[in-house]
This record gives C-alpha cells, sequence and structure tokens, in this order.
C-alpha cells in the first residue's frame, strides 16, 4: 500500500507539472498575438513567423544542451562555470522512485519525472527570447534574429539560470527569485536592450529635433487577446514554479501563488489606467496592457510570501512604474515597440526588489548581487553575440525593406493582404 501511495504522488505531481508547462507554452500564443497587435500591418506575418520559430529553436537548444547547463547537479565545475554536456539522460523507474522516497532522509526522494522537468523548463527558455522579439520588432532581419536565438537558449539564458536556480553561486549567496522576475523577465530585457542599441530605431521613430513619432499598432483587440492569454498562462509560470501539488502545504502554497499572481495583475491594470488618465488625460489601452503585464512580471518573484493585499499593492507600485518607464525610455531614443525593456526589464528589477517587504529569508543585498550580475553578463554575453552578427550577416534589413514592411521582403507574404497597400510606408 505504502509503495502504491508513493507512485500516486509521483504521478500527481509529474502530471501538476506536465499541465503547468502547457499553460506556460500557451503563452507563447499570448506573446504572438500581443506583438502582432502592437506592430503595423505591414509587419504582422514575420513577427508572427519569429515566435513560432523561436519557441522551435528555443526547444531543440535547450535539449541539445542548455538544460544540462543549467542543470548539472554533481557534475557542476563550479557555482559560477557547471560545464558543458549534451542530451538528456535517463528518467526514473518505479524501483528508482519507491527505493528513494522510501528512504529516511527526504533530501533523496525522487517526486517528479525528470522528463516533466525538462518541459515545465523549457517553455521558460522560449519565454525569455519571446520577450526579445518585440523589442527589435520592425526592423531587424529575421535570420539575424533566429541566429541569436540559438545562442541565447542554449547558452546565454542557461548559464545565467543556473547560478540561481542550478544551485549556483547566486543560489548560495541568497537570491531569491520564486518563478522568474530575473532569472526570466529581466534576461530577456536585458538581452533584447542590447539589440535595441545596435539595431538603432525605427524610421520616423524619432526627428532630428528629438521629437517622437507615435507608431500605433495596427490590432488592439489581438494585442488584448494577447494580454489575457498570457495572463492565463502565468497561473502555470507562477503555479507550477511549486513544483509539486500532493501535500497539502504545497496545495495551499499554490492556492496563494494563484492568487497572488491574479490579484498582482489587477493592481497593475487599475494603477496604470489612473496614471494614464492623469498624464494623457485618456484611457490609453496600450498602456493598461503593459500594466496588467508589469503587475505579473512584478510578483513572479515571489508569488508565495505576500498577503493578497500586498500582492495588489506590489502590482499597482509595478503599473505606475511602467508607464513612467515607457514614456522615459522613449524620450532616450530607445525605440520598443512593445514596451518589453520597461514591462519586463525594469519592473522585473521592481519585483526582485519587492521580495524584500515579504519574504523574511530575502536580503536586499543579495537581491541586488543577483540583479547587477544578470544585468551585467547577459548583456555583455548579448551585445558581443548581436555586434558579431552585424559584422557577420547584418542584422538590420535595408531602407526599402523597412518602407515596405518586413512581411513581404522576409516572409514572401502579408498578413493582411486585403489591407495592405505594398507601395506605402
Amino acid at each position: 500500500m505504502e509503495n502504491n501511495l508513493i507512485e500516486l504522488s509521483y504521478a500527481l505531481d509529474t502530471f501538476y507539472l506536465l499541465i503547468s508547462g502547457a499553460f506556460v507554452m500557451w503563452m507563447a500564443a499570448g506573446f504572438a498575438m500581443l506583438e502582432a497587435g502592437l506592430v503595423r500591418a505591414k509587419n504582422t506575418t514575420e513577427i508572427l513567423t519569429k515566435n513560432v520559430a523561436l519557441f522551435a529553436i528555443a526547444c531543440v537548444m535547450y535539449l541539445l544542451v542548455g538544460y544540462n547547463i543549467m542543470y548539472p547537479g554533481d557534475s557542476a565545475v563550479n557555482s559560477i562555470w557547471p560545464g558543458i554536456s549534451f542530451l538528456l539522460g535517463e528518467d526514473n523507474t518505479a524501483a528508482e522512485v519507491i527505493a528513494a522516497n522510501g528512504d529516511a532522509d527526504p533530501d533523496n526522494n525522487i517526486v517528479y519525472s525528470n522528463m516533466a522537468d525538462f518541459f515545465f523548463q523549457v517553455v521558460f527558455v522560449a519565454t525569455a527570447m519571446s520577450i526579445v522579439s518585440g523589442a527589435v520588432a520592425e526592423r531587424m532581419k529575421l535570420w539575424a534574429f533566429l541566429a541569436f536565438s540559438v545562442v541565447m537558449t542554449g547558452f546565454i539564458y542557461p548559464l545565467q539560470g543556473y547560478w540561481k536556480w542550478g544551485g549556483g553561486f547566486l543560489d548560495g549567496l541568497g537570491f531569491y527569485d520564486f518563478a522568474g522576475s530575473g532569472v526570466v523577465h529581466l534576461c530577456g530585457a536585458t538581452a533584447a536592450f542590447a539589440g535595441i542599441l545596435l539595431l538603432g530605431p525605427r524610421k520616423g521613430k524619432y526627428d532630428k529635433d528629438g521629437n517622437i513619432t507615435p507608431i500605433p499598432g495596427c490590432n488592439l483587440p489581438l494585442a488584448t487577446l494577447g494580454t489575457f492569454i498570457l495572463w492565463m498562462g502565468w497561473f502555470g509560470f507562477n503555479g507550477g514554479s511549486q513544483l509539486i501539488l500532493s501535500t497539502a502545504s504545497d496545495a495551499n502554497a499554490i492556492a496563494m501563488v494563484f492568487l497572488n499572481t491574479n490579484a498582482s495583475a489587477a493592481g497593475g491594470v487599475v494603477s496604470a489606467l489612473i496614471v494614464a488618465h492623469i498624464l494623457f488625460g485618456k484611457a490609453d489601452l496600450s498602456m493598461i496592457l503593459n500594466g496588467a503585464l508589469a503587475g505579473l512580471v512584478a510578483i513572479t518573484a515571489d508569488p508565495a510570501s505576500p498577503s493578497p493585499l500586498l500582492a495588489t499593492i506590489i502590482g499597482m507600485v509595478a503599473g505606475v512604474i511602467v508607464v513612467f518607464s515607457i514614456i522615459g525610455i522613449d524620450k532616450l531614443r530607445l525605440d520598443d515597440p512593445v514596451g518589453a525593456l520597461s514591462v519586463h526589464g525594469v519592473v522585473g528589477i521592481w519585483g526582485l526588489i519587492a521580495v524584500c517587504f515579504s519574504n523574511k529569508d530575502a536580503t536586499f543585498a543579495a537581491q541586488l548581487i543577483g540583479i547587477l550580475s544578470i544585468i551585467s553578463f547577459v548583456f555583455a554575453a548579448s551585445f558581443g553575440t548581436w555586434y558579431a552578427f552585424k559584422a557577420l550577416m547584418g542584422i538590420r534589413v535595408s531602407e526599402e525593406e523597412e518602407y515596405h514592411g518586413v512581411d513581404y521582403s522576409e516572409c514572401g507574404m502579408e498578413a493582411y493582404p486585403e489591407f495592405t497597400d505594398n507601395s506605402k510606408g
């Protein structure tokens, strides 16, 4: 009977991890719809192509090498460099699960399938890369972006991920990041920032006098749908990061994570709506959508410790930050069509700091070291990679291709052929 209970618990936790991973995979659709809605019609097919292709590349590269870099286990060289090995090992047998879980030492327990763990982790990699795609939209060469995806998902993301989630030096210092405000979101935003610096803004975005020309997206219903899909997927993102469901304490923790995730998103919407109305005199939908995402990013660092009220406040602060950050980054002439630098970068930093308000195990010093470590490494590695691709193959489309839209030049088809006049900009 005891062995049956062990196997049942193992099956339940494995299933929960797989379902959570499926929710996070659905976030890929959310990013695709959000970005498709926030770019111009003439660039829609290309942004959708990037989102599908980057997900596939992430799956392949993480399978080949990334997972083992991020989770080397006892084979890690040291707390900074884990070493490199390839492909996945074998999964657990029923006999191994029973023997380990019957051991007197609970640290030896095997609680879910190794393959389920890989699946849950690989969809996080794709999320980090999806952040980059929107920030460099409408002027980057498709193949340069996909080449960067290979490096990002196979090496850059897994290495900094090892430092926290794989047992590296940040984990040893006490850096706290429950589900990835830093490891996923700040990482993706930093890689995007490096690309934006080398890529430059879209033509017509800024004039010689420093004036900003708004370039509205083509389909706000799609952007709204994408935001709701992301909001829903985030329950798997944060809830799944509890990893196991089969005990009462874990089940209660997951319930709190779900509640706080939702509360923070709602707080972000409310505050972004109010701030946008104060600043612009209008209910700016794009700011409201980014407010929701900002609340989600902020609570991701620790959705388990805060009270629901504090989670709402964390989200509300994130909603205020994201509006002013988007405006400020635009004034710095950093062209980010979807607001990724603000939503995932600036607010990701806020989320990591906010951990200290409710988690007694977190310290400001450890959180700051984690923030600086992720930014420094990811920026240096990404800038170097982008620079190499710029020298080897170029990373920006021609002025003519940008003028007519990259759908036709990069993909040979348009998302809205009935409404897009390819002779016009």
